[in-house]
């Protein structure tokens, strides 16, 4: 297998592995990357492929072109099915949101211009999120006639609160890199030029860690935070006694303490 493959089979999405960090770009720039049914059934093969592929340890999302990640849905795609009811249905008959969150790898999100309804409901089933500058949120479903779909009445609440959460999708109020930033809807705001150096490096750091800890520790937060203290606390307990007992595990502490002992 070649360190790096690239597969430019899918219309909507480009796909990179390079060594253990895999990319995925949304590619319609000449709509704003907005999502449609093609893209949906073209993630779902790329991120199906990566949860499967025991070979990469982070995911770095973004989208192409520069103005914007996403800019929500491709609504004369999804209603032109016979009825608005229908039309869900067509657009959520994948669990695109569901293979997102069941990755193991940890996930990071570029995001840069519009980052709006889809868009910004995809970031939030992210774990980590860098924002360009110029990057604007929004949840603008509630003015056409309609409510998010893809989880941002859930996720948006649990990462930012619920007061802010009401007053953009309420109001159609959208937020800047800044804003996002006090919010805790993003964890770095970084020039646009230093967006994609941003992710690649973190995506480093993370990849030179252990895989079965990271994969663990995300695994302890996502589905501890669904828990009471004392359920989750008995899953840190349950995933801290596997990462000991892993031979990577004992490894890593063998050569650690050797290197405080040459140190001293």
């Amino acid at each position: 297998m070649c360190p790096s493959q690239r597969n430019r089979d899918f219309q909507t999405v480009t796909y990179e592995k390079e060594g253990d960090v895999a990319r995925v770009m949304l590619n319609r720039p000449q709509v704003l990357n907005v999502y449609n049914v093609q893209m949906r059934d073209d993630l779902c093969q790329v991120i199906g492929a990566i949860k499967d592929d025991p070979d990469i340890r982070v995911v770095i999302l973004n989208g192409a072109g520069e103005r914007a990640f996403c800019a929500g849905a491709d609504l004369s795609d999804f209603l032109t099915a016979p009825s608005p009811v229908i039309a869900r249905q067509v657009r959520w008959e994948r669990d695109i949101w569901g293979l997102f969150m069941s990755l193991p790898q940890p996930v990071i999100a570029a995001l840069h211009g519009y980052v709006l309804g889809s868009g910004i409901e995809m970031a939030l089933c992210c774990d980590l999120r860098i924002a360009a500058e110029g990057a604007r949120f929004g949840l603008p479903e509630a003015s056409l006639g309609i409510i998010p779909a893809a989880g941002g009445t859930q996720t948006l609440p649990r990462t930012i609160g619920r007061a802010r959460s009401l007053e953009m999708l309420l109001t159609n109020r959208w937020i800047d890199a800044q804003e996002a930033l006090a919010a805790g809807l993003v964890n770095r705001v970084v020039p646009q030029k230093d967006l994609m150096p941003t992710a690649e490096a973190l995506a480093r750091k993370i990849a030179s860690m252990p895989a079965l800890a990271v994969s663990c520790a995300k695994e302890a937060i996502i589905r501890g935070s669904d828990m009471s203290l004392g359920e989750g606390l008995e899953l840190e307990k349950k995933l801290a006694t596997l990462v000991l007992s892993s031979g990577e595990t004992l490894e890593r502490v063998k050569a650690s303490l050797q290197n405080r002992r040459a140190g001293s």
